[in-house]
């Protein structure tokens, strides 16, 4: 009878072991779906400082020298592999006072991707090249569209809405009203045809009126019309040597820097 009951024990004790193997303790190995991953890169820095990417914490070399710190533009085509559900995590950091500046992450839900932007002291524009710059209409034409970053940077005004750009020649005639500018999404397509003096003049006020978003003072911008060009401009607040608000520009163009398609 004892051994009978021993028997028992020991058959219980392997089925439960064998149990727990089946249902516990089945090897993980080789159930990870590899595949390859690529992120292009396309950007222009305009920071003082050089800037540096990682790649979950590994350096991104760039360029035939490999350089592992950048300014003003850069192309890259950063090829790897995507492990199961891994993140790839790209932090964009100034070199010099290590400040992390960006943060973007990709996964293997879109295995192909891109990254772009614009950076400058106080901006950082990103998908650049998801804009759409618009499209002249007839021949000799000129036109824009606006963004603004920097709005309430230096002027700390109590506005936050949008705003609209009256555009003038010199002699004070209306050529258009460039509608909804604001700090994330660029405002609406104006274009008018090119004439000569090229210098414009905008009016910065609050989205459907004449009123000035900066209480007492009169905002305005002077631009160039160049001839059969669309611009992509960008705004912005500039301060005096005092650290007091001086006045908005409108000289940044994006189309200066990138190829859109």
């Amino acid at each position: 009878m004892k051994n009978i009951l021993t028997r028992v024990l020991i058959f219980t004790i392997i089925t439960t072991l064998t149990s727990c193997a089946n249902d516990e303790l089945t090897p993980l190995y080789g159930t990870e779906k590899n595949q390859p991953g690529k992120v292009v890169i396309t950007g222009y820095s305009a920071l003082s400082d050089s800037i540096q990417i990682t790649v979950n914490g590994k350096l991104v070399e760039i360029g035939k020298e490999k350089r592992t710190a950048f300014v003003k533009k850069i192309e890259k085509e950063y090829d790897f592999v995507y492990h199961g559900n891994e993140e790839k995590v790209f932090e964009f950091t100034n070199k010099v006072t290590k400040e992390l500046l960006r943060t973007y992450h990709f996964s293997a839900d879109k295995p192909q991707d891109t990254l772009s932007f614009y950076a400058k002291e106080n901006v950082w524009l990103d998908k650049v090249l998801l804009l759409k710059p618009g499209v002249l209409s007839a021949p000799a034409n000129c036109g824009f569209k606006f963004i603004f970053p920097t709005m309430n940077l230096y002027t700390k005004t109590a506005y936050t809405g949008k705003l609209d750009g009256i555009i003038r020649k010199i002699n004070g005639q209306v050529l258009g009203v460039a509608e909804n500018i604001n700090k994330e999404q660029y405002s609406s397509f104006i274009q008018f045809p090119f004439s000569s003096p090229p210098t414009i003049i905008m009016e910065l006020v609050k989205h459907g009126t004449t009123e000035s978003y900066v209480p007492g003072k009169k905002i305005t911008i002077n631009m160039t019309m160049s001839v059969n060009k669309s611009k992509l401009i960008i705004l912005e607040e500039k301060r005096d040597a005092n650290g007091a608000f001086s006045a908005v520009e409108g000289t940044l163009n994006l189309m200066d820097y990138f190829v859109f398609k």
